[in-house]
């Protein structure tokens, strides 16, 4: 893998805006698509645009400011990465962890490691050597994320962070003036996230529980501090959040830090999946536990694998859809 950067003017609409670039070489069969679209909220998420002819485009508020990142493929076995806004030098930094490339896993295809795997397992690797998951280091718009989807389905939480991305989010940089797609946003702010009413918390469909952890996280200072920190003291760091516990800070590190242990403990399916595909019946959260025991250090590796057979599981628990009051 190598990486070249330079600096570049694009003249587009109604004036000049710079975007720095940084191309890489794929290892033969990677494709940097699977990773990004793990960072979606779904097919309208109005922060990101995943694989079209216009190549994928992401928004992100960065520690420099907000930046605008699209990820092209300018032939086979190259990623061209191009980035706009104040944060863009931030972004093209980080634009390999971004993309999952740094994402390493020969601890995990050691041959010790390997042994202690079941055959499926074996199996599965083989067929997806290139598994990789996205490193953000930005906490912040993934535990909105999460937050919004604790105990709902995943059409009720994809629907309230693109309510809130749409209502609260500001126009990403270069969507005002061609160089962005028009709609492109950035994710509410944690400052902008205090300023939501409890009647737009109900217009997006987010009940009160929810509402109020993530107005709690959006006070906390500490977030960008965890995001300098390894995957296991982000992941307790998160829980010592209010309202936010092993589901919600597992779903979080599994994108800020291509988490390679964190398992999203008390999701209403997940359980049952691995259970399923490890011994052929349903288990619960402890019993989900006690069989990843062996894997400890690739636990959420091993439930990634599990994730490619083909079999299915919803992302989020029970689950009735909150009332909307603004009709009583």
């Amino acid at each position: 893998m190598g990486g070249a950067d330079q600096a570049a003017g694009e003249q587009r609409g109604r004036g000049a805006v710079k975007a720095v670039t940084r191309d890489f070489a794929l290892p033969p069969g990677f494709r940097v698509q699977p990773v990004l679209r793990q960072l979606a909220q779904g097919p309208y998420d109005p922060t990101c645009l995943i694989g079209t002819s216009a190549g994928t485009w992401l928004a992100f508020h960065t520690p420099d400011g907000p930046a605008t990142v699209r990820v092209m493929s300018p032939g086979a076995g190259r990623v061209a990465v191009g980035s706009w806004g104040p944060g863009a030098a931030w972004m093209l930094e980080r634009s390999g962890d971004l993309l999952g490339l740094t994402d390493d896993w020969s601890a995990f295809d050691s041959p010790a490691f390997q042994a202690r795997l079941p055959e499926r397992l074996q199996a599965l690797r083989r067929t997806h050597p290139h598994l990789a998951a996205p490193a953000t280091h930005l906490i912040w718009p993934a535990l909105l994320a999460a937050i919004l989807g604790q105990k709902i389905t995943v059409e009720e939480a994809q629907f309230a962070y693109r309510h809130l991305a749409k209502r609260w989010g500001e126009a990403a940089p270069g969507a005002g003036n061609g160089v962005a797609p028009p709609w492109l946003r950035l994710a509410p702010t944690p400052h902008a996230v205090r300023l939501i009413s409890s009647w737009d918390w109900h217009a997006a469909k987010v009940d009160s529980s929810r509402s109020t952890t993530a107005m709690l996280a959006s006070r906390s200072s500490s977030l960008e501090k965890i995001a300098g920190l390894s995957e296991a003291d982000a992941y307790t760091a998160l829980q010592r959040l209010p309202g936010v516990g092993e589901w919600t800070a597992a779903e979080t590190v599994q994108r800020t830090h291509a988490a390679r242990d964190a398992v999203s403990v008390g999701d209403f399916h997940l359980a049952h999946h691995v259970g399923q595909m490890l011994i052929g019946r349903r288990v619960d959260d402890d019993g989900m536990l006690t069989l990843l025991s062996p894997y400890a250090g690739q636990r959420q590796r091993v439930v990634r694998l599990l994730g490619t057979s083909g079999i299915r599981k919803q992302a989020y628990g029970p689950r009735l859809a909150p009332e909307d009051h603004r009709q009583r």
